[in-house]
């Protein structure tokens, strides 16, 4: 082995190298096969409960309101118990098919992903993961009557749309662009797109020091479409390479630590993370947006929507087993150093006039 790739193979850590990485991209095309070869969600036909009319007024505004769109985190309907056409056809589904179908990252750290060494094949863990479960036991009275669908960073709108699962649950940020094809809940955390380099790297952070410079991003991400909305007005050097795009954020650390690019950029919250799997990278200058995670639904998803923003209103009170149990957990490693992501976000929701 040359000297050359020893340091190569001495500078990949993360989950223990490229073998590791390798290992567990094995594990996530065996996940990925095991959990999507059921059919699509059920419909969600069924009787109008009463109110029905109320809810869909509400739904008109929220179309406008996204069309006239400066908070997209405020755009969503109020928190309610009552079941409705889109929970009904959940609670339905016969036998062992009576579970929550949830879109979900499983290779995020600390939010979805697997821990190699756990020796719990088939167990996902995180943040986003635990409140998989607590929407799960809410609706469906269990909180492991979850059939989790791993899917790519630009497959989670087409994945509800097409119906294949009834919620996504996976970092994704409310914006006002997603919201004219999916709904959301109430945001459930805060974050902000950051940079992430090497230590040794002259990239400072999102400045001039990026002219030249590869710079990875997930397809269908708000990291990507800042890069190319920045370079064409003048915010980002002209001569920043963004054509690197890879399926999932993880890819992109793994493109980082191979030396084909020379940075990322990621919301901070994710990262951070990624900091924390591989000690030779850092995050680079502050957050230069702010941007809310958001539990995605379909459209006309009414009910759905307005039960996940009352089990948010819940998870956040329980101070025993809800988010700030969760926080510590899973994040307060990694984000402690930024105080507005250590407490859940204050919900707003649309009201009529």
């Amino acid at each position: 082995m040359t000297m050359h790739a020893r340091h190569l193979r001495a500078r990949l850590k993360g989950w223990g190298g490229v073998g590791a990485m390798a290992a567990a991209c094995a594990l996530a095309v065996v996940f990925a096969l095991a959990v999507t070869c059921t059919g699509s969600v059920a419909s969600q036909a069924g009787a109008q409960p009463a109110g029905h009319r109320t809810a869909k007024a509400l739904t008109v505004e929220a179309a406008r309101a996204a069309d006239d769109c400066e908070a997209p985190e405020k755009q969503t309907l109020p928190p309610s118990r009552a079941d409705g056409p889109a929970i009904t056809a959940i609670k339905n589904r016969p036998g062992e098919k009576r579970k929550l179908v949830v879109g979900v990252d499983q290779n995020s750290y600390r939010w979805g992903y697997r821990d190699p060494n756990s020796g719990e094949y088939g167990r996902l863990e995180g943040f986003d993961i635990d409140l998989v479960h607590r929407i799960a036991e809410d609706i469906l009275g269990d909180p492991d009557a979850v059939q989790f669908k791993a899917i790519p960073t630009d497959q989670r709108i087409p994945a509800i749309q097409d119906g294949r699962v009834d919620l996504v649950v996976r970092t994704m940020t409310i914006n006002c662009s997603r919201l004219e094809d999916v709904a959301f809940s109430a945001p459930y955390f805060k974050t902000g797109q950051q940079v992430l380099a090497p230590k040794s790297s002259p990239v400072e952070g999102y400045d001039e020091t990026l002219a030249n410079r590869k710079v990875c991003t997930a397809k269908g991400s708000t990291a990507y479409a800042k890069l190319e909305e920045d370079r064409k007005s003048g915010g980002l050097p002209a001569s920043t390479d963004i054509s690197t795009t890879v399926p999932n954020q993880l890819d992109c650390l793994v493109r980082l630590q191979l030396g084909e690019v020379d940075a990322v950029v990621n919301d901070g919250a994710l990262a951070a993370s990624q900091a924390a799997q591989d000690p030779t990278v850092e995050l680079k200058g502050e957050a230069f947006t702010t941007e809310y995670y958001g539990v995605a639904m379909k459209k006309d998803a009414d009910d759905l929507v307005r039960r996940v923003n009352q089990i948010l209103v819940d998870f956040r009170q329980d101070t025993a087993t809800g988010w700030q149990a969760s926080y510590t957990k899973w994040l307060s490693a990694t984000m402690d150093d930024d105080p507005s992501a250590s407490r859940p976000p204050a919900p707003e929701y649309l009201r009529r006039s």
